[in-house]
């Protein structure tokens, strides 16, 4: 685990009232103060006889690394915004979203009080008992539905929603295409083989391959234990069988125009020129927009042509958040500092410095979020993506499948055999 550790203490007077002191814009996202002072722990708090309150609250955050100084900021105007009622001694320290599952379940009594982490850790970390509710109504009012949908377990709210970008789209040169040729793969390929140029999507990655079976009526998911895959991707009936995706596969993998390449060979492709699209997300929208300048364009993914018909290509969407540990011994502040960075002013920071796409709904309906054309583009192919809620075997097995695909089926087995193996993998125990 990667740490870095950014210290502060403040240390205030305290009068024998507590004062309040909310900013309006985070007054619907905060957590009720009327019950600090009857509940919160002793471990952080005494009581003096005058009513005031001595000791140290102690806190410890876990954030992305590239986000430390605008969490840091969010820390001290919070602080500031809570002077009086307490004294504080807040941890900041680096942990990769990825990792927090992994470190906070290893050891959840010493895990961070908040911390951030992407939507598909939330099943594992209810089911661990390591995440506290989160009670307040407001949260649920103030951010999008799918935002909040996906911070949820059984109905039942487990995390303050932080940002609603988690997803992938289509990138384009517009100095090359129309806004009209990019709503189609077949245009888009084309166009590209046509001018020696190339598409690029990483197709051996199960996250990318499920774009062409997500919208088809074929389906996968979790199954009720949390653990394994239920699949029918190999289905020999239907609109759409298995057999249509994998001939569709086929064709768009080994036209000319079409390259299977890792984020770092698209930006790379971009740069010298010989990339034109490329399917990502928006953890490249700054580096695309030095790369192609006024000519980077954005939009949802295309459709593309399977067993005579065009079908919208699917994706999986994500979306992060902050959580609350459960074992927290400073169990009320904790949500309440979850509360103030999570809420509209600090997802207007988030947005501001880090160009991610917020939760929060009155941000993300705000003309500087419009004018970003990654978050318009993530947002608009949200409504045909699916949570990412599927079990470690998935992932194997796509991969297998698609290396195939994309070598061409070299050693001519035949496509429902491929489809039987990739819907056997998945489901595997």
């Amino acid at each position: 685990m990667k740490k870095k550790k950014i210290k502060k203490i403040l240390t205030v007077l305290v009068a024998t009232t507590l004062l309040g002191g909310c900013g309006s814009s985070a007054a619907s996202q905060q957590t009720s103060t009327e019950a600090l002072s009857e509940n919160i722990s002793e471990e952080a708090t005494e009581t003096t006889a005058g009513g005031g309150q001595t000791g140290t609250v102690e806190l410890k955050v876990w954030a992305e690394e590239n986000q430390l100084e605008v969490v840091q900021k969010m820390i001290d105007s919070f602080e500031e915004n809570y002077a009086g009622q307490a004294t504080f001694d807040i941890t900041l320290e680096a942990m990769s979203g990825a990792d927090t599952k992994k470190y906070l379940l290893d050891d959840v009594h010493n895990g961070a009080d908040v911390f951030s982490f992407p939507d598909d850790q939330l099943d594992s970390m209810v089911a661990g008992g390591a995440l506290d509710v989160v009670t307040d109504e407001a949260i649920k009012s103030a951010n999008l539905e799918e935002a909040v949908n996906a911070s949820m377990v059984n109905d039942t709210l487990y995390a303050y929603p932080m940002t609603a970008d988690n997803g992938y789209f289509l990138y384009y040169d517009k100095n090359y295409f129309s806004p009209e040729e990019v709503t189609s793969l077949d245009s888009i390929l084309a166009k590209c083989q046509q001018g020696g140029k190339k598409m690029s999507m990483d197709v051996t990655s199960g996250w990318y391959l499920y774009s062409f079976f997500g919208n088809t009526g074929l389906e996968m998911g979790l199954n009720d234990d949390g653990i394994t895959n239920h699949c029918n991707w190999n289905a020999t009936e239907g609109n759409i069988t298995g057999v249509d995706v994998a001939q569709a596969l086929l064709a768009i993998t080994q036209n000319p125009g079409f390259a299977a390449m890792s984020d770092g060979d698209f930006l790379e492709g971009a740069k010298n020129g010989t990339v034109v699209a490329g399917v990502s997300g928006t953890w490249n929208a700054k580096t695309m927009e030095e790369i192609w300048g006024k000519d980077y364009g954005a939009c949802k993914l295309p459709t593309y042509t399977c067993k005579g018909q065009q079908i919208q290509m699917s994706s999986f969407k994500g979306y992060k958040m902050l959580g609350v540990n459960y074992y927290s011994k400073n169990k009320e502040w904790a949500h309440k500092l979850a509360a103030w960075m999570t809420n509209e002013e600090n997802q207007t920071l988030r947005f501001n410095e880090l160009n991610v796409g917020p939760a929060n709904a009155n941000v993300a309906s705000s003309d500087a979020v419009k004018q970003v054309p990654a978050i318009v583009a993530v947002m608009e192919q949200a409504q045909y993506g699916t949570l990412q809620r599927i079990g470690n075997s998935y992932w194997t097995s796509c991969g297998r499948f698609a290396e195939k695909i994309v070598a061409g089926n070299p050693a001519n087995i035949p496509l429902q055999e491929l489809v039987d193996e990739l819907a056997s993998g998945i489901s595997a125990s």
